[in-house]
């Protein structure tokens, strides 16, 4: 039988992408992902939060880095990475969720953005740039493949700092 990795999420970004190069020269976007979830506590209903990492690669990390803002809500398909370093003589790691395919989603959460259910489609899979002239701010469906640079290592500047986050 063969092994499954694969991710669905729906949520909000918590902070603005971060878009960055290997020293190849390839983009890798990041940026943290809120997913809300219900969880019964007695007679009532709460919510609580949960945050991801998640990691774009290539053309599509490029073009969508300045449409992936903090509180857009978006879709992500992908697989689960964990990454493994050393940091002072300790070993470290961390689990983050390489992109396959994302799909931009209603506003910002502010009122400001476009209503539920439109957005637009990037697929991470089929390499490539933009094609049938679809580019990221329409709000129909399209599909822009790009190329995906999965396997390339991080070093350690390309680690997130979980300093930084603000929560």
């Amino acid at each position: 039988m063969t092994d499954i990795n694969r991710v669905f999420l729906v949520g909000r970004l918590t902070r603005d992408a971060e878009l960055r190069f290997t020293t190849a020269g390839t983009p890798v976007g990041k940026f943290s992902l809120a997913v809300n979830r219900s969880k019964k506590s007695g007679d009532k209903w709460d919510e609580e939060v949960n945050f991801f990492d998640i990691v774009l690669w290539g053309k599509t990390a490029e073009a969508l880095s300045k449409y992936l803002i903090k509180g857009k809500q978006v879709a992500i398909d992908g697989e689960l990475r964990q990454s493994r370093w050393e940091q002072d003589g300790q070993a470290r790691s961390r689990v983050e969720i390489h992109a396959a395919n994302i799909q931009l989603l209603g506003g910002t959460g502010t009122g400001s953005g476009s209503g539920q259910g439109s957005g637009s489609n990037y697929n991470a899979a089929s390499g490539g740039g933009h094609q049938g002239g679809v580019k990221p701010q329409q709000s129909k469906g399209g599909s822009v493949p790009f190329e995906q640079y999965g396997n390339e290592p991080f070093n350690d500047a390309g680690q997130f700092d979980d300093d930084g986050i603000p929560f």
